[in-house]
């Protein structure tokens, strides 16, 4: 089996056996770090369309007359490749420096692989989620005031958080496997991610 393959399998198996995902990651060879590429990639694009359909702009877009359907999905896969883009280069910084604070040598790309397949429960979302919610709401879905509103948009929202929750515990995991950490050292490196994405959001709104 060409290691290019084992790494699209590994995209699923993340979800049911992620600690052998996460020790492979160890692995920096060329030819390893060559067939991550294309699957991290796809994992980072579909996990930013996603984040872009949790923002509650994406709510809204239908309010304007001159938006339709077509429109929304172009907007979506745009934004999805900054959303994702973005975070996987910001996010991922930042986890670096996180967990270089409480010790590690690992490189940069190594945190934002770490990162990228914790991603995929995110990623995933997007084929569970949005066909739902079409089919629920249908247009509504992207605008203010309409069927979305009240409990049952509610339990949308948390069935759709509940994937972003699930990418978060594994990322923690990932992090805690990955570096051969302890949980708590592990919750201490995510703890200085959420700060220094804070301090990145305080530089980016003074410039």
């Amino acid at each position: 089996m060409s290691l290019q393959r084992e790494w699209w399998l590994r995209v699923l198996a993340v979800l049911v056996r992620p600690r052998l995902v996460f020790l492979a990651l160890r692995v920096e060879h060329e030819d390893d770090l060559e067939a991550r590429k294309e699957p991290v990639l796809l994992i980072t694009l579909l996990a930013g369309m996603a984040g872009v359909l949790l923002s509650p702009t994406w709510g809204r877009l239908l309010d304007q007359g001159s938006v339709d359907g077509l429109v929304v999905a172009v907007v979506t896969f745009i934004g999805g490749i900054f959303y994702g883009a973005g975070g996987y280069f910001v996010v991922g910084g930042a986890l670096y420096l996180g967990a270089r604070t409480v010790g590690s040598l690992g490189s940069w790309r190594l945190a934002r692989q770490v990162l990228g397949f914790a991603c995929v429960p995110l990623a995933l979302s997007l084929f569970l989620t949005l066909p739902v919610g079409l089919a629920v709401f249908g247009g509504d879905l992207f605008r203010s005031g309409g069927s979305d509103e009240g409990r049952g948009g509610d339990v949308y929202l948390g069935y759709k958080l509940a994937f972003a929750v699930w990418s978060l515990g594994l990322l923690l995991y990932g992090v805690r496997t990955t570096y051969g950490w302890s949980w708590l050292r592990s919750i201490g490196a995510l703890g200085l991610l959420v700060g220094f994405m804070a301090i990145f959001s305080v530089i980016a709104l003074v410039l």
